[in-house]
């Protein structure tokens, strides 16, 4: 039966529930509704959604949630049937005590629009507290003397609810001899008196047990008891008596605890112990009584804890006086608090963004907060600020809310982030002043581009680099941030002498160092021009490119080259001349000659590092001209050598060396005529050659002719013809040699005779060349002379070895010698029976031959 009447109750408080907000729901941006307290977690409060105009749906979509101030969470949102329902039980009496009606307000928070709405819910009573008295027993004392009608007040009960379900009213157990009555109150309250109806008896009945009953008007009725013992004393019939009727100070809320507030005074007509009074404080159960402290002999009321006119702005104490016998009077002190400013402004950040891109239009929503201040009248006044210098500023909403927006477009690389400082100051004295900090970090878009500390670079390599050398490093710094400012660097597509640029050089994308892929050379190019270019990653990626002038260094790698003189192709070496009549200074020749390098490398010097006769000949430091240093003597040589070096001025220095052979005579013939003492050879090497060859063949042709000679003696004393043996050999010993001068490879053959003998091995072929006297001025190789017969060798072996001075002889010997020579072939052709056949003589050569067969 009890669950019944309980569903009833419930069902019934939850249609009030649906009138209450059917009916409260209000305009100006501002919903009421109405709730009974007590109702379990997730109650149904009212409907948001249509209250709004919008579709259950919509909350999820535009975010909407509840915002408090500085309180427990009462409410929340349902996001299926957007209505809103409690988010816990709710205790009317904890949150609004004894008022009248209790209003809760809160906001409705639109994150999507950052839009606010004003929410009031009112918490009905009902009735879950019964009437509770400050004892639960109470004893008095009443004089047997006292006459019926005399009236004794009574422990008043406390009910905590409100209305209907407050305390009704008071009943007393039958008994005989007292009554109970309810007086009404100026505050509306109603206190009990026990009426004595009949006079007492001490000796008929001491004690009498009276059980007083307070009811409550709530449904179901609640009620609270108090045991009432009473007794029965000799004649006291004055109660004390308060000064005042009630007693009314203010004290400020910061007034400090222990301090006296107030003192109350009852007399008492009787006399000795029936006229000491006694003053007690009324308990009321969940009163604010334990804030006061009454001494009970002086009647002084005192604070015992803190005052806050925030909490409760006025105090209403029942004070008790009693005198010895126990009849008592009570009064009311009403303790007004005064408003201090001892509250700062206090801040309720609803939405923040803690980041916002740099490229974020003017007006755009940083954040949303409350400022809220406890206190009240001017000290509540509350003023926000923020610094001028940020680019921010405040926008004021409804219910003291605040948008901090921006005023104009940021830039994260001149400031990355904000530290706003948001400033609420009270309007009391002194005001009172409260700091928030809003963290704003800027967020970055690709907006600049990399850039390189100069506009161009030159760089200087020294030519014939290994490869793979660093040239030069590259930065680029880009101002934006992370992947933004990641720089990669490149080359750009050129072509170089006809080659992609990409085969000389490379760099490294991502520390911008510049490799050489090639050993470069000074003489093949001196400067290489480039563009390298530097491009982020942002989205779009942006790009800079820069000019590079690669200079190359000439380094001492070439060594002067000889322009003149020429060597021959033929192995020979050219003469320069120089007549014996020449003065000092005279120009003999020029040495000429070139560096491939540049600058000091190719500068070049000449130096005679070499003279045959030294102090014959200068040369030139500049100009590399040989001249005679002195008058030419006929003592000196026919044949001058030097060696010239031409040196450059690089580090080491490199130099070159030639060899110049110079004629010392006063026209050609001369020249060709003296030559023959001079040595074939400017080369050592070579010339110790030539001197092992030529003493080999003179050997062997030593050899030869001598077994020719002892042939033809043992022949010629065979025949007996020792008579024409000696005229002959002594003939062809007064011959001159022939005289060859080798210069150098180069042969001159200057008033040639020429005996040519071909002999075979078995001597049954012979070839003899009788030449006859040459003067022709004719220059010829060396090798003509090597490819003679043996005899022919011979000649010119003797020839060299005598180094005769004779340069004419007498006809008539060597007519003697070439018809002895005649008539010995003749005889051997007779006596062998072979032919003598004379050959033609050859082209430029008046030389008779004949052959032997």
């Amino acid at each position: 039966m009890a669950a019944a009447h309980k569903s009833l109750h419930c069902g019934k408080l939850v249609a009030l529930c649906l009138l209450w907000a059917g009916l409260w729901k209000a305009g100006a941006g501002q919903i009421r509704y109405s709730v009974p307290e007590e109702m379990d977690k997730g109650s149904f409060v009212g409907s948001i959604a249509k209250d709004l105009g919008w579709e259950p749906r919509e909350l999820a979509q535009r975010r909407v949630r509840v915002v408090s101030r500085g309180r427990t969470q009462l409410f929340a949102l349902s996001p299926r049937g957007g209505s809103l329902v409690t988010a816990d039980r709710i205790d009317r009496e904890e949150l609004c005590a004894q008022r009248a009606r209790c209003l809760l307000n809160f906001n409705i928070l639109l994150e999507d629009k950052l839009t606010v709405y004003s929410v009031e819910v009112e918490i009905t009573d009902i009735n879950d507290n019964a009437p509770r008295f400050g004892v639960e027993e109470l004893e008095l004392k009443v004089s047997e003397t006292t006459a019926p009608g005399f009236r004794i007040p009574l422990k008043s009960a406390h009910d905590a609810d409100v209305g209907d379900n407050a305390l009704h009213n008071y009943q007393l157990n039958s008994n005989a001899h007292f009554s109970l009555e309810v007086q009404r109150g100026e505050d509306g309250n109603k206190y009990p008196e026990l009426v004595l109806e009949r006079a007492l008896d001490r000796e008929e009945e001491a004690i009498h047990h009276l059980v007083l009953v307070a009811s409550d008007g709530g449904s179901p009725v609640r009620s609270g008891t108090c045991r009432i013992r009473v007794t029965v004393l000799d004649a006291n019939d004055n109660a004390p008596v308060f000064t005042q009727p009630k007693y009314r100070v203010s004290v400020p809320e910061n007034i400090s605890v222990g301090s006296r507030i107030i003192t109350v005074t009852a007399t008492d007509a009787d006399d000795g112990y029936n006229a000491q009074v006694t003053y007690f404080l009324e308990r009321i159960p969940g009163a604010t009584t334990d804030i006061f402290e009454l001494e009970s002999t002086s009647g002084d009321l005192r604070i015992t804890k803190s005052l806050d006119y925030e909490e409760a702005k006025s105090h209403e104490i029942d004070i008790e006086a009693q005198d010895g016998p126990g009849l008592l009077t009570r009064t009311k002190a009403i303790i007004t608090v005064l408003d201090v400013n001892d509250n700062a402004p206090e801040f309720y950040m609803t939405s923040a963004a803690s980041s916002i891109p740099e490229d974020s239009p003017p007006g755009t929503i940083i954040a949303l907060f409350n400022v809220d201040d406890r206190d009240s009248g001017q000290n509540a006044f509350v003023t926000c600020s923020l610094p001028e210098e940020l680019p921010f500023k405040l926008e004021r909403s409804v219910d003291n809310y605040y948008r901090l927006v921006t005023t104009r477009s940021l830039d994260r690389e001149q400031v990355s982030f904000y530290n706003i400082t948001l400033s609420a100051i009270d309007g009391g004295n002194p005001p009172l002043c409260t700091d928030a900090y809003v963290l704003l970090q800027v967020a970055d878009i690709n907006d600049n581009p990399p850039a390189f500390p100069q506009a161009n670079y030159s760089v200087y390599l020294k030519e014939n680099n290994p490869r793979g050398t660093s040239i030069v490093t590259l930065s680029a710094h880009d101002p934006d941030s992370e992947h933004n400012a990641h720089v990669t660097y490149s080359l750009a597509e050129e072509t170089f002498q006809g080659v992609p640029l990409s085969s000389y050089i490379s760099i490294n994308p991502d520390s911008g160092v510049l490799y050489a892929l090639q050993s470069f050379d000074y003489e093949q190019f001196q400067n290489l021009q480039l563009w390298v270019i530097a491009l982020d990653s942002g989205k779009p990626p942006l790009s800079s490119n820069v000019s590079l002038n690669l200079f190359l260094v000439d380094q001492n790698d070439n060594a002067p080259e000889i322009l003149y003189p020429v060597f021959p192709t033929d192995g020979s070496t050219g003469v320069e001349l120089a007549p014996r009549s020449a003065e000092p200074g005279y120009l003999v020749t020029k040495v000429v000659a070139v560096d491939k390098d540049s600058g000091q490398n190719a500068w070049l010097s000449y130096r005679l590092l070499k003279a045959s006769e030294p102090g014959l000949f200068m040369v030139g430091l500049h100009t590399g001209e040989v001249r005679t240093a002195r008058a030419l003597l006929d003592r000196d040589a026919l044949k001058q050598s030097l060696v010239v070096a031409v040196q450059d001025h690089g580090q080491p220095p490199l130099s070159a060396t030639v060899t110049l052979t110079i004629a010392v005579a006063d026209s050609i013939p001369d020249i060709l005529a003296d030559l023959g003492s001079m040595e074939t050879s400017t080369d050592p090497e070579h010339s110790d050659l030539t001197l092992y060859l030529v003493v080999a063949v003179a050997v062997v042709s030593c050899i030869f002719l001598a077994f020719v000679i002892v042939l033809l003696a043992l022949r010629l004393r065979r025949w007996h013809t020792s008579r024409l043996l000696q005229p002959s050999r002594n003939g062809l010993a007064g011959l001159s040699p022939s005289h060859f001068v080798g210069v150098d490879g180069v042969q001159a053959f200057l008033q040639t005779y020429s005996h040519e003998v071909s002999l075979t091995a078995d001597s049954r072929k012979s070839h003899i060349i009788f030449p006859q006297p040459n003067y022709a001025d004719t220059l010829i190789s060396q090798e003509s002379c090597e490819k003679k017969d043996f005899l022919s060798a011979s000649q010119c072996l003797l020839g060299n070895k005598e180094e005769t001075s004779q340069t004419t002889h007498e006809e008539n010997p060597l007519l003697e010698c070439k018809s002895t020579i005649s008539l010995l072939l003749k005889r051997r052709a007779r006596k062998s029976g072979r032919k003598l056949r004379r050959l033609p003589s050859s082209p430029g050569n008046s030389a008779s031959s004949a052959i032997y067969e």
